[in-house]
């Protein structure tokens, strides 16, 4: 399978100015399994995905990948590897198998959840985690019941809450993400992002460190001048800790024309960004529009599936 991967991997991207770019897009890579969380990678799960890469492809950082698909120079069958968020995984178990494997990524930050913060999706994870079994009522937060006794309705549960609040105001959803997890006792602080510490760790160690907003919001919803203060402030904010210039943007979300739409890259732009990221899908292309480069969610545990799927990936326009 390995060498006619390669050779269908260099049809679709050969090298030069038909070249196209995989972007890879992770939130975590877990120390161990969690049946809660089974769509992240743990370290046998990222560990392969490495080998893949390091057997496949020619893996370079996000912000010279771009700037040599800009020139037409990319290598035959490149790719990037990215993290959305900031979870303190990424500093705690991604950054030694990316050292050892020789690999750099860009890790893209939403910074208002740095040292000590959870996003809104965790609160409710964690909540119907820690949950007795039995029925969960959350319809006077406007969602639904559920009735959980097991892992998988676990999961079913909170995806259900997640996709409802999701596209709740932004305020509304943080609140309401909050106060159901304090209702089962989540603590309000965290240690599942990273500290500001971790942060300029992983930037010393030679990594690219990416905008994500402050708070993660759904830019679509909000008022152009919040929209466009989330994305300043997100920059700003890292441009303190790290004492240097942050080039590259991820929108939250980041689906085109539901989570952000074009007058969002001008503000990424305008903010001084030369680059943005999104959860389209698809590979880069010469000339295509480099603040809504697309990005590739490697899911499959199955490695066939996995380089056929990427295969399919590199062949879309």
């Amino acid at each position: 399978m390995g060498w006619g991967l390669r050779l269908l991997y260099r049809t679709f991207s050969p090298a030069g100015r038909r070249a196209r770019l995989s972007i890879l897009i992770f939130h975590r890579v877990l120390a161990v399994k969690d049946p809660l969380l089974p769509w992240d990678p743990d370290v046998e799960d990222f560990e392969r995905i490495l080998r893949f890469l390091d057997e496949h492809f020619t893996v370079l950082s996000l912000s010279d990948a771009i700037e040599r698909l800009e020139k037409g120079a990319l290598p035959g069958a490149a790719a990037s590897i990215t993290f959305d968020d900031g979870y303190a995984d990424n500093a705690e178990v991604a950054l030694p198998l990316l050292q050892r494997h020789g690999h750099r990524a860009t890790f893209f930050i939403a910074t208002g959840y740095l040292d000590g913060g959870r996003m809104f999706n965790d609160d409710i994870i964690e909540a119907v985690r820690i949950a007795r079994p039995g029925e969960i009522d959350l319809r006077d937060a406007g969602l639904a019941s559920y009735q959980i006794d097991d892992d998988a309705s676990r999961v079913r549960c909170y995806s259900d809450i997640l996709r409802k609040l999701k596209y709740f105001p932004h305020d509304l959803r943080t609140r309401s993400a909050r106060e159901i997890a304090r209702r089962y006792g989540v603590p309000d602080n965290s240690s599942l992002m990273m500290t500001s510490g971790q942060l300029r760790g992983l930037h010393s160690a030679g990594f690219e460190v990416g905008g994500h907003t402050h708070t993660h919001p759904i830019l679509e919803l909000l008022p152009d001048r919040q929209a466009e203060r989330e994305i300043v402030e997100g920059k700003d904010s890292l441009e303190r800790l790290l004492g240097t210039k942050i080039e590259i943007f991820a929108y939250p979300n980041g689906i085109p024309n539901t989570d952000y739409s074009t007058r969002h890259a001008v503000m990424a732009r305008r903010a001084g960004f030369s680059a943005a990221v999104s959860t389209a899908v698809g590979s880069a292309r010469r000339g295509g529009d480099m603040f809504q480069l697309p990005r590739f969610l490697p899911w499959d545990r199955s490695p066939l599936r996995f380089g056929l799927r990427w295969a399919a990936n590199l062949a879309r326009s």
